[in-house]
């Protein structure tokens, strides 16, 4: 892990209305994982405007050069932490950087996940294809949780948004390992929480439907996978994908103090989609 000479520690530009609840996060210091674009970097973008201090951590260098200088130029307090969440030793690095740079660690946003392999049966999966899926979506959340929680625990406070899907609530088709992962994270999430219930840290997840990202509309380009996406659409009752945006200030809600009686919960943004 390294920080990029991207490091913008002067206060937001914009003005920040304190006495309006959505602006609570003044002087918080987030984490987010995957910052560099999609759900991460609308997250991350809306927690700066809100007033907190972001610690972007992501293994793409140029994609999160070019957000760090982006949000920078906003006037937002960023700094840039090059390294892989699947790597246990980036995150304590990443952790320990964001802290010692802004003084704690307040909030962590787990959102780094995908689907990396082609949509098949369970039955042809092979074994790199499986555990690819397992680092990839929960061995990541995993590694930042253990990382940050201990800085948290310091000061008897912290807000954790790991960022599941409702694959893991309900399966899909020919995504079983993306599926098994993900519902990895929601069981994580319930154990954590309860462990950590009279600690002052809060610890949920959010469970998106199919949402209109880089990665999402780029895909693999097989007919496979595009009847899959349309087969993810058909099942929204709203008969559309989900915004980033839209998932970001569902977030903003969630590490803000206006959640205070909810922890091991599973928050649901899908159009309608999700059963239970």
């Amino acid at each position: 892990m390294q920080a990029l000479d991207i490091h913008c520690s002067a206060k937001p530009r914009q003005r920040v209305d304190a006495s309006r609840p959505e602006f609570i996060l003044q002087d918080r210091v987030a984490l987010v994982s995957g910052a560099a674009s999609g759900i991460g970097k609308a997250v991350a973008q809306l927690l700066g405007q809100r007033g907190a201090a972001l610690g972007l951590f992501d293994k793409n260098e140029e994609r999160l050069r070019q957000t760090a200088e982006e949000l920078a130029s906003a006037g937002l307090r960023v700094l840039a932490l090059h390294g892989s969440a699947t790597e246990s030793a980036d995150c304590q690095a990443a952790a320990a950087r964001c802290a010692e740079d802004f003084g704690r660690i307040d909030i962590l946003v787990n959102n780094v996940g995908g689907s990396l392999i082609p949509t098949m049966p369970l039955w042809e999966v092979s074994d790199e294809q499986w555990y690819l899926m397992m680092e990839l979506n929960l061995k990541s959340a995993f590694n930042l949780c253990r990382s940050v929680i201990p800085y948290m625990l310091q000061r008897k406070y912290g807000r954790i948004v790991n960022v599941a899907s409702t694959a893991g609530k309900e399966g899909n088709p020919l995504t079983a390992a993306y599926c098994t992962a993900k519902a990895g994270v929601i069981g994580m999430t319930k154990s954590l929480g309860k462990e950590l219930a009279t600690s002052g840290i809060l610890v949920n997840a959010v469970t998106p439907a199919v949402i209109e990202t880089e990665g999402t509309l780029a895909g693999d380009a097989s007919p496979e996978f595009a009847q899959h996406l349309d087969r993810l659409r058909a099942k929204i009752p709203m008969l559309r994908m989900g915004r980033a945006d839209e998932v970001a200030r569902l977030i903003a809600f969630m590490v803000s103090d206006d959640l205070s009686f909810s922890t091991g919960a599973v928050y649901d943004i899908s159009g309608g989609r999700a059963t239970y």
